[in-house]
């Protein structure tokens, strides 16, 4: 696969060293998004956990701190 870059609103196939490091950047970005959403998720499932134990809905619990 060649990828483009646009210079000088002048389009040119990537050399390989660009190549590389582009993707590198989008595999280190894609893992970041990843990460972050399972993290997301993992705090989303504890919160959701802990109101079952307390037997609280999320706008019960909401109300409390208000």
């Amino acid at each position: 696969m060649t990828l483009k870059v646009n210079e000088n609103g002048i389009d040119r196939n990537m050399t390989e060293t660009e190549e590389a490091a582009y993707l590198a950047l989008s595999a280190q970005v894609q893992a970041q998004a990843k990460a972050q959403a399972d993290e997301t998720k993992i705090k989303a499932e504890k919160k959701a956990s802990a109101l079952a134990k307390l037997g609280l809905s999320a706008d019960e619990a909401a109300a409390l701190f208000e």
